[in-house]
Formats: structure tokens, C-alpha cells, sequence
């Protein structure tokens, strides 16, 4: 991306502010430390002049949608055809909002500078408030859940095929494909000796075990650095675009394990937030799955995406992305806890992950 089109950018955004807000102008624009998509992101400081007319917010953040409306993996397996006739952001930002789900607000938006304007959710996000006062966490995990299951229940009762999550599904073809990384890039640091045809099949029986749970709407992405705090307190979601189909405990398994969120949220606080959510899904009328299948649907969950993460990580660090790695031991300690009494489902997954000499070290 060039700095002219950024300039472009910019200079669309500036005039869409004042198509917006009349009195309004902006001051300053900071561009924000992104993650790992290749979306990027700057936060628009706002001025308003004496006037009349509605008084603009003090900051709104413009995205820059970056060269491909679909994830690599959604573009590798062709889970959907292109081109879109809109950006998945617009597309599910649009079927979430009438579903009451509390994403930002869409001020504008450019296709030809593939650009959004939007609310401004603050600074604070889920794990950073936790981690300024940690016995904060039971109650934003809670009130995490309770926007999930908003997402879970009315989400799968209301989605239709004018929604572009309701066409992908999470099953056994993604799965498997995004367990691949973790067999070519993680097994052979970790167990190099280990028979990565084996463990492969083995992953396949996971992946064809979560294909088998039933499927409700999820935003893929839900953790803490994606729900931001604001006054109330309430909670806002960001980074919906890449939402599908999936067994419900895989968003439990991402909000709950994603990356060192083990400090935030003990043992103890995960299996009280896991039996909220069902009580949740209960008083809904929304249980598909009785409770010993729901637990064991959530440990899958928890194995297949610490694996994925921990291949994920290491492919980040492979192509210059770096800061990644010093969660892999976190995402393959995950996997251990919940594959601890599964040696006789997955032998050779446990082997290769030294599932038994870290039961024994303990």
C-alpha cells in the first residue's frame, strides 16, 4: 500500500467527517499498532466548531480493509465466491446490529479506498482491564458471555442467507486444514522424532468430532483483545468480519484459552463461566446438546484451537511477525491440560506433546 493511496485514504475520510458532522473537523490522525490480519487502523481526533448541527464524537477510527475481502483460509478451500458485492465487515456488521449485538456504529464507507469510518470503542479493552484490577474478571467474563450467547441464540435463530457467515462452516475440511500448520511448523520442533502420520490421523478424528456438534453463528475471534470496556460497564465487539458457523463451546474455547488468557481466568473461574453460559443457553430454550457432551465439545475445542494457534504463532515468527512465539507455550500447555485423560482417544497426540511427563512433573 503506498503512501498515496494513505493519502487518499486520509482525504477521503476528512471529507467524509464533514459530510457527517458538519461542524466538525479533524485534528490529528494516529495510526494504531494493528494485530495480525492485514487490516490497518487510525484513530481520527475530532474538532467542532461553534454551530449548529449534531455534535461529532471526540475521536472515529478509519480502517483500511486491506487488499483481500477474505481470510486465507476461507480464499484456499473457497468457502465463498468472488467477488462479494461488500465487504464481510459491512455484510455482518449490518446482520449483528439488528440482531442488538453492540458493535460500533458505521459512520461511512469508500470502496474505492476499500475504507471504513467508524465508532471509536475506546482503549480499554477486556484483557487489559483485568489486568489493571484482576477482580474485575469474573464479572467482564460474564458480561463477554452474556453478548455471546446474544450472538449463539438469536444470531442462529435469526440468520439468513443474505449473511455471508451463514454459507461457511466450520467443519472437518477447515479443521483439519488449519491443523495442518501445527503438524508442518510445531510438531517437528517439539517432538521431531515423533510419527507425524500418526498424529495426523489423529488430529483428523478431532477435527471429525467437532464436525459432529451442532452448529450456531460465531464471530471465530471472540477474546479479550476484541471486546472493549466502556461505562456501565458494557462491552463492545469488534472484529466480527470473519464470522461462520461453528460448534458453539469453539468461541467458549477462544475467549476462555486464546494466548496467556490463563492468567486472567483460573481453572475455577473457567468452569463457573462454562456452566453461566449453559445456564444461558438453558433459560433460552437454546440447549441442543446435553451438559457431558457440551464439556467435551468445549475441550476439543480448546485442543484444536491451541494447536492450530501454536502452528499459527510460529508461521507469524517464520514470515517476520515477531512477538508471537512466547505465546506457544501457553497455546501447547492448553492442549496438554485438556488432552491430560484422552491417551486413549489421541496416543499419539499425547506422546508426541509429552502429555504424561508434564502430569508426572506437576
Amino acid at each position: 500500500m503506498s503512501e498515496a493511496d494513505d493519502r487518499a485514504r486520509m482525504t477521503w475520510a476528512a471529507e467524509a467527517v464533514a459530510m457527517r458532522w458538519p461542524v466538525a473537523a479533524v485534528s490529528r490522525a494516529d495510526l494504531l499498532r494493528g494485530d495480525l490480519s492485514t487490516r490497518r487502523f487510525w484513530r481520527l481526533h475530532l474538532e467542532s466548531a461553534a454551530g449548529d448541527g449534531e455534535q461529532p464524537p471526540t475521536s472515529a477510527i478509519v480502517i483500511d480493509l486491506g487488499p483481500d475481502d477474505l481470510p486465507g483460509y476461507a480464499r484456499a478451500l473457497r468457502l465463498l465466491h468472488e467477488p462479494l458485492p461488500e465487504p464481510p465487515w459491512i455484510n455482518v456488521h449490518r446482520f449483528l446490529a439488528s440482531i442488538g449485538v453492540a458493535v460500533p456504529a458505521l459512520y461511512a464507507h469508500s470502496n474505492p479506498h476499500r475504507a471504513l469510518l467508524v465508532e471509536d470503542v475506546g482503549m480499554l479493552s477486556v484483557f487489559d482491564s483485568c489486568r489493571q484490577v484482576p477482580s474485575n474478571a469474573a464479572d467482564l467474563f460474564r458480561l463477554a458471555i452474556d453478548e455471546l450467547l446474544k450472538i449463539h441464540v438469536e444470531g442462529t435463530r435469526r440468520i439468513h442467507h443474505r449473511c455471508f457467515a451463514s454459507s461457511i462452516n466450520y467443519d472437518r475440511k477447515l479443521f483439519i486444514w488449519e491443523l495442518s500448520q501445527f503438524v508442518e511448523l510445531t510438531l517437528s520442533e517439539v517432538a521431531p522424532g515423533c510419527d507425524r502420520a500418526a498424529v495426523y490421523a489423529e488430529l483428523d478424528d478431532l477435527a471429525e468430532r467437532l464436525d459432529r456438534y451442532p452448529r450456531v453463528l460465531s464471530h471465530r475471534d471472540y477474546h479479550g483483545q476484541n471486546l472493549y470496556v466502556q461505562d456501565g460497564p458494557r462491552l463492545r465487539v469488534i472484529d466480527f468480519q470473519d464470522a461462520l458457523m461453528a460448534p458453539g463451546a469453539h468461541d467458549l474455547a477462544v475467549l476462555l484459552t486464546t494466548r496467556d488468557t490463563g492468567q486472567l481466568v483460573s481453572q475455577n473461574l473457567e468452569r463457573r463461566l462454562l456452566d453461566y453460559y449453559y445456564a444461558g443457553l438453558a433459560r433460552r430454550q437454546a440447549v441442543t446438546i446435553g451438559i457431558d457432551d457440551f464439556f467435551m465439545s468445549y475441550r476439543y475445542s480448546v485442543i484444536q484451537h491451541a494447536l492450530k494457534m501454536s502452528g499459527r504463532f510460529m508461521m507469524f515468527e517464520r514470515d517476520g511477525k515477531h512477538g508471537y512465539a512466547q505465546y506457544v507455550p501457553h497455546a501447547l500447555d492448553e492442549a496438554r491440560r485438556m488432552l491430560a485423560d484422552m491417551h486413549a482417544i489421541f496416543p499419539q497426540l499425547c506422546a508426541a506433546l509429552g502429555v504424561e511427563e508434564q502430569r508426572r512433573s506437576r
